[in-house]
């Protein structure tokens, strides 16, 4: 005999697996409509929504966490009283310009591949003495909130590679591991609706609301989407760095949450950095 409460809880799930199944078929439709050569019907939402992206640009409150950043940079603080001026990104120690458009990159100091999140963390444990485990307790801030200062000090390398060429390296043999695996995480299935990356981002003129999703395995989207992130998120009203966007997609696929700086995210990151190769960086940018 049913209870009034197991009643109520299948009225909650039906939608819910209704819903999941209608994304799972919309997928598998374009899916085949891409395979099979069809064009799919558009309107001008999209076109719409660069328009009001464009129009905000001009006034990017990014700029102000870049500013606070560049600050952070520059400023001796930790056990050892020590600046990130000497921070090696991967063109030298101190050098910013155009740091940012070659991570991730493998560092032979660290033995690892890394994301400019992760070498931040890095150079602020070695260089200036921080606590690994407190530098990395609050890295993102809340809606509204002032940015955290990880999120400042991104803002600030991403800003020198602006127009610099994204040119994620390849020539160490972990770069290329970081890449393979990163390319099995996009399209790994999994969590309780069967979704992966590519379920979203493999597909053309797919969108969630008014929210385009790019197709990632096309050399064009790939470039927009990696050159464009970190990114202010108007919504939000905070800037968001790439690890923030790839752990929000975690939990939207609602996989386990995904840990800050972890081998997956790096890896997944290396994916796209190399799959958007050849494009041109301008972030921080302004999102919806």
């Amino acid at each position: 005999m049913k209870t009034r409460e197991t009643t109520m809880m299948q009225r909650i799930e039906r939608p819910a697996r209704g819903t999941a199944a209608r994304l799972a078929l919309g997928a598998a439709v374009g899916a085949f409509a891409l395979n099979a050569g069809l064009a799919q019907p558009r309107d001008n939402t999209e076109a719409e929504i660069e328009k009001y992206r464009q129009m905000l640009q001009d006034g990017n409150p990014a700029e102000l966490v870049a500013l606070k950043g560049e600050g952070l940079w520059a400023r001796k603080q930790g056990p050892k009283g020590a600046s990130l001026e000497a921070c090696d990104l991967g063109l030298g120690p101190g050098v910013v310009k155009g740091a940012n458009a070659q991570l991730p990159r493998y560092f032979a100091d660290a033995n690892a591949v890394m994301d400019l999140e992760s070498r931040l963390v890095h150079c602020m444990v070695t260089l200036q003495g921080l606590d690994r485990n407190k530098v990395t307790a609050r890295p993102y801030s809340g809606a509204g909130q002032s940015a955290t200062d990880m999120e400042a000090l991104v803002a600030f390398v991403v800003e020198e590679s602006r127009g610099m060429r994204i040119a994620v390296p390849q020539g160490h043999r972990m770069e290329r591991e970081a890449f393979a695996r990163g390319e099995k995480i996009f399209y790994y299935r999994g969590g309780p609706y069967d979704f992966s990356c590519a379920s979203c981002h493999a597909v053309d003129n797919q969108r969630i609301r008014l929210q385009g999703l790019p197709n990632l395995t096309k050399d064009e989207a790939a470039q927009k989407a990696f050159a464009t992130w970190p990114a202010y998120r108007v919504s939000q009203g905070a800037l968001r760095t790439m690890q923030w966007r790839i752990y929000d997609c975690f939990r939207q696929q609602r996989f386990p949450e995904l840990k800050y700086l972890s081998p997956a995210s790096v890896d997944l990151i290396t994916f796209l950095g190399v799959r958007a190769n050849g494009g041109t960086m301008d972030n921080p940018a302004i999102k919806r």
